[in-house]
């Protein structure tokens, strides 16, 4: 039988049950990074009849978080070692969380893990949910937080879904100003969204507050983002102007985005993002005028 977590919340089948939140409330911190994770790097298979199972695979250093997993989930499961050989090391050693409550499969499920392959289909959830905490899961997943080559910080995202691309780029002009136009590379047909210097340092505080639930190396490398100053010499970062109610009213009268760049005094590209996502209900239209 699968082993549980000591510490971890009361079986669904335990009169406690009541007063512990429920399995994946996407409005509790730690499912919603929890949730966000599993879409990014976990996988949800069908078996016959009802059976299944849903698991995360990773290297062996990051077991912690999967422990993290494992005490928030009130149904059995289990964390076991494998030693194999890939492309990239002769040995190497792993660590496999799996859950096979139908129940719990049946939740994920409901809330947008899908069953097989999911690269480009996953999505933000359609219910209430914790949003920095859920970005910091997929990001943990999925993307990178630490200095270039170059010496600078960043924060940055490999994602099939657009969606998720979307999503993130939306989320990340709030909290930095800084506008990102999402296209798929070449060689992968997938996204590669980056935020440098900056704007990465403000993305990264922000997603990593403290205390909240992460790789703790990811944790750590986020913290460090918070060292790094900007050499005498280089050119001052660029201010970015937010976006009024009155301009998105503007830009939606003009013809085009060329048209309403003159008027407004912005990029055409610039216009052409916010059209984008004003008319695909990315962000809120603007009430009419008094």
């Amino acid at each position: 039988m699968a082993d549980r977590e000591p510490n971890a919340l009361p079986c669904a089948t335990d009169e406690s049950r009541s007063t512990a939140p429920a399995f994946m409330d996407l409005e509790v911190p730690d499912y919603a990074y929890m949730f966000g994770f599993l879409q990014a790097d976990g996988h949800l298979s069908k078996g016959t009849g009802q059976k299944g199972r849903v698991s995360v695979e990773l290297s062996a250093r990051d077991v912690g978080i999967l422990r993290e997993f494992q005490r928030l989930t009130p149904y059995n499961s289990s964390i076991i070692g494998r030693t194999r050989t890939t492309n990239f090391a002769a040995s190497h050693e792993s660590s496999i969380w799996t859950l096979c409550a139908l129940e719990a499969r049946t939740k994920l499920n409901e809330l947008g893990l899908p069953y097989g392959r999911k690269s480009e289909n996953i999505a933000p959830p359609r219910v209430p949910f914790s949003q920095r905490d859920y970005l910091r899961g997929v990001i943990d997943a999925d993307g990178s937080v630490g200095y270039t080559s170059k010496g600078l910080p960043f924060v940055s995202l490999t994602t099939a879904s657009t969606y998720i691309a979307d999503y993130l780029s939306t989320y990340a002009t709030e909290v930095t100003g800084a506008e990102r136009i999402l296209k798929r590379n070449a060689r992968d047909n997938i996204y590669n969204i980056m935020y440098s210097m900056e704007a990465g340092q403000s993305l990264a505080a922000h997603l990593y507050y403290p205390s909240c639930l992460a790789l703790e190396r990811k944790r750590a490398a986020a913290n460090s983002l918070a060292d790094w100053a900007r050499p005498p010499g280089m050119r001052a970062a660029y201010t970015q102007r937010r976006w009024t109610e009155n301009e998105d009213r503007i830009l939606l009268e003009h013809a085009g985005p060329t048209a309403a760049a003159q008027a407004l005094d912005r990029t055409p590209q610039s216009c052409s993002l916010r059209l984008w996502r004003l008319r695909n209900g990315m962000i809120p239209l603007p009430r009419d005028g008094e």
